[in-house]
């Protein structure tokens, strides 16, 4: 489904990544955990084309999508929920999530059912259904994340990038994203997860890669790495963090 190959990337002459390989499979939930500064954004940011990589292969559906454009990626079923959110604050939330289907609508994605879609978007997140009307930029913190999700998701894509989903969140909200992201795991959708939370990725994905450094220091199975001294002592700490 998506593969990344010793991957390299950063900024100017700053280099972040030393080569990571990750592989995300079709149906599963994969979670990069790591510090601050590991290099997790800069990851998610050279597969989905805001860098471009310095060195090494990332494949989608077994066709090389590195260093395209970021639109050319969409169209080939990729979606990004970043950082940050990035909704587009003057348009409300009905059309942030058609914003999300455009490809489809322009006929470089299949288009399939989009206002069915929206609609299961809607129901998926019903503090969005409520505030279908208003403008994106209105809403509150948590309501633009779970925006920028369902927006990625409107693309009806092979693989979501989902960073930092429950940055910045209240406790209940982080609960009702991460339940979200259970319920697109249960319908099949594909995603790779990076999370501050690491004790909650680890419990929604199959299986986890620990950045560190630009490097992948540990991968296994989701299970396992929760049980991992090193990975608990340095990431899961007693209160999840």
């Amino acid at each position: 489904m998506l593969t990344i190959e010793k991957l390299f990337a950063g900024y100017g002459k700053v280099q972040v990544l030393h080569g990571i390989s990750i592989e995300v499979p079709r149906g599963q939930v994969i979670a990069l955990i790591g510090s601050n500064g590991a290099g997790k954004t800069t990851t998610m940011r050279a597969v989905s084309g805001m860098i471009a990589p310095s060195g090494g292969v990332i494949t989608l559906n077994g066709k090389s999508i590195g260093g395209l454009e970021p639109y050319d990626i969409a169209k080939r079923g990729l979606a990004h929920s970043p950082e940050g959110r990035r909704v587009f604050a003057s348009m409300t939330v009905t059309d942030n999530l058609t914003l999300g289907a455009f490809p489809r609508l322009t006929g470089s994605r299949p288009r399939g059912d989009v206002a069915g879609d929206l609609e299961r978007a809607l129901e998926m997140f019903p503090r969005l259904k409520e505030r279908r009307t208003q403008l994106a930029g209105t809403l509150s913190g948590g309501e633009q994340q779970m925006l920028a999700m369902a927006r990625a998701v409107m693309l009806n894509p092979d693989v979501v990038l989902l960073d930092e989903p429950s940055m910045g969140l209240a406790p209940i909200l982080v609960e009702e994203v991460f339940r979200i992201i259970a319920r697109l795991k249960a319908e099949g959708v594909t995603m790779l997860l990076v999370e501050q939370f690491a004790a909650a990725a680890l419990a929604v994905a199959d299986y986890g890669y620990v950045l560190e450094n630009g490097r992948i220091s540990v991968h296994g199975p989701a299970a396992k790495l929760r049980n991992d001294p090193a990975v608990k002592a340095a990431y899961l700490g007693d209160s999840g963090h």
